[in-house]
């Protein structure tokens, strides 16, 4: 009887201790990285992509919340969706820069697909304040169909005091390309 106390009890604190870890909100259902798991496992044939575009989104890792310019860090999302219902979009760059304008880290090594109507989210933690209140992404994205139109934005929230807050940006094209070629044919 008393083993049984002493399992029950075990079994109780190692309940108890797994409950104050943090689940990474980046992981699938399966425990794999969300980005790793939608990463392509055939070669993209070049030529069958007629568009591609390069977006800018900006992030706030933090924020300044008082005239005393106190900065309050902010958990954001950045959330890539595709808005076609036939079309596949493939995504071959994610990287994060820092307001000096100096690369962080790129998420992605190989390129990762979202289905039609699909969404991939992924989200900075709060104590990561590398990025800085200027921080920002680089996504590079492709389609088959030129005219694809992806939504792209950021989303931060943050709490101070008893009050919460959120806001989103939206990415910006900084350089797009659609195949004339593709074009023509329609």
């Amino acid at each position: 009887m008393k083993n049984g106390i002493k399992i029950l009890i075990f079994s109780l604190m190692a309940l108890t201790l797994s409950a104050c870890f943090e689940k990474n909100p980046n992981l699938n259902p399966s425990g794999e990285d969300e980005l790793k798991s939608l990463e392509v496992k055939t070669v993209l044939d070049k030529n069958q992509i007629h568009f591609k575009d390069l977006i800018y989104v900006p992030i706030y890792s933090d924020i300044y919340i008082d005239t005393n310019n106190q900065k309050h860090l902010l958990t954001a999302t950045l959330s890539i969706r595709n808005t076609s219902f036939n079309d596949t979009i493939y995504i071959s760059k994610i990287d994060y820069y820092n307001t000096e304008g100096q690369l962080v880290r790129h998420y992605i090594e190989r390129t990762i697909s979202i289905n039609p109507m699909g969404t991939v989210n992924y989200v900075i933690e709060k104590e990561d304040n590398s990025g800085g209140s200027g921080a920002n992404f680089i996504v590079e994205l492709s389609a088959k169909n030129a005219e694809i139109k992806p939504l792209i934005q950021a989303i931060m929230i943050g709490q101070f005091s008893n009050k919460s807050f959120s806001f989103s940006t939206d990415g910006y094209s900084i350089k797009k390309e659609k195949s004339l070629e593709k074009m023509v044919h329609h």
